[in-house]
């Protein structure tokens, strides 16, 4: 059996047998993580500003860029914060990411954010994550940004495992 790989400026993506091992996560469903669920985004922040912080700190630091794009409207967003603050998942995204919540709003917010790593039609849901390499400002995970707009159909581990699959 043959196992692809792609590597896109350095870094290993989706189904490479490099990425880093995915965290354990404590808890089996949904339904166990604490309540209430966060709301991550502000809905007044300066996007272009919060992503050019973070950018620059994980190319500082040798860490991917991850913008969750999202609004506190969505559950499936909340729960992908939920589960991204997980003691477990919290430090994996530390280690391998620096992260940045932009609110789309009801997809009418902060839209040139995706437009600058070439997705120019609408969002197909929320959450969308962009996983960036910050040295080339080149989108990582093309064609799968809004993989996890459906998040509640996953378990905890499911999560885990999609942030997993694009570190190196």
């Amino acid at each position: 059996m043959r196992f692809a790989c792609v590597v896109l400026a350095g870094w290993m993506v989706a189904g490479s047998a490099y990425a880093a091992p995915a965290p354990k996560v404590h808890i089996a469903t949904l339904a166990e993580l604490p309540t209430p669920l966060p709301y991550p985004y502000e809905e007044t922040a300066n996007a272009d500003a919060a992503i050019a912080t973070a950018k620059a700190k994980a190319n500082a630091s040798g860490r991917l860029l991850l913008i969750d794009l999202g609004g506190n409207w969505c559950a499936d967003c909340r729960i992908l914060a939920g589960v991204m603050d997980l003691p477990e998942v919290k430090a994996f995204v530390d280690k391998h990411y620096v992260e940045v919540t932009v609110d789309v709003g009801r997809f009418d917010r902060n839209l040139q954010v995706p437009a600058h790593y070439g997705i120019t039609k609408r969002l197909e849901g929320v959450p969308s994550v962009l996983i960036v390499d910050p040295k080339t400002d080149r989108l990582v995970n093309a064609g799968r940004v809004s993989a996890l707009a459906d998040a509640r159909s996953m378990t905890p581990q499911a999560l885990a495992d999609w942030l997993a699959q694009w570190t190196k």
